[in-house]
């Protein structure tokens, strides 16, 4: 469904999904596919007509959670849609793409349901309106990327990182952000510039004795 300038879909009604989560995560990939192709057709398009070109960019995010699912509304308005608290979550890790500077954020409950992609832990977030944190990450490949040392090796390295971040060892955490960023590339140098900031802000002002390690969402 259409809401403003995003889409909404969700899996597994009206007819049963056992593989919903890995269909979303693939779905979510395909779109990115898909993306990359349609700015470069419309890169080739502006260039042929010599105008400047603006490259479309989205965030998605996707959440697993029982949902009421039918038609709902009135005669006025009458829609097969899905409510519930899992859908809100969803809707606030889409707008969090945009702080942790990655394409696809996904829940731990998608990320339990589809443990075979290649998915490295972000952070804990407590969104807007939330009191409980909730455990995000960034889904960054297909299952085949996944069964890669070079992904492994990544993957080890984000844990070091989040591990030393939480225990308040900002050396070690600096250490490991500085190996993150010789072996992903591009792909993470928004996510390791956030946590070399926040790190810095602790060094200067370090968090009370009773800090958790989450993250509180300022926006939605």
């Amino acid at each position: 469904k259409y809401i403003g300038d995003a889409i909404m879909a969700f899996w597994n009604a009206p007819l049963d999904d056992p593989q919903h989560a890995a269909n979303a995560c693939h779905a979510a990939l395909d779109m990115l596919d898909r993306l990359g192709a349609l700015n470069a057709e419309l890169a080739a398009e502006a260039a042929a007509a010599n105008k400047p070109h603006a490259e479309i960019r989205i965030g998605v995010a996707l959440n697993s959670a029982e949902c009421c699912v039918g038609n709902m509304g009135s005669q006025q308005r009458f829609d097969y849609s899905v409510l519930g608290d899992g859908v809100n979550l969803a809707a606030r890790l889409e707008g969090q793409t945009k702080y942790y500077g990655v394409r696809i954020l996904i829940g731990e409950e998608t990320r339990k349901l589809a443990p075979d992609f290649a998915a490295l832990e972000v952070d804990l977030i407590r969104v807007k309106g939330k009191t409980v944190p909730a455990r995000i990450y960034a889904l960054l490949g297909r299952p085949e990327r996944a069964a890669t040392a070079d992904f492994q090796a990544l993957a080890r390295g984000q844990e070091a990182m989040l591990a030393a971040y939480r225990a308040r060892d900002w050396s070690a955490a600096e250490s490991a952000l500085a190996r993150l960023k010789a072996a992903g590339g591009d792909e993470l140098l928004p996510l390791c510039a956030l946590y070399e900031r926040r790190i810095a802000e602790f060094r200067r002002s370090p968090p009370p004795p009773d800090w958790d390690g989450v993250y509180t969402a300022e926006s939605k």
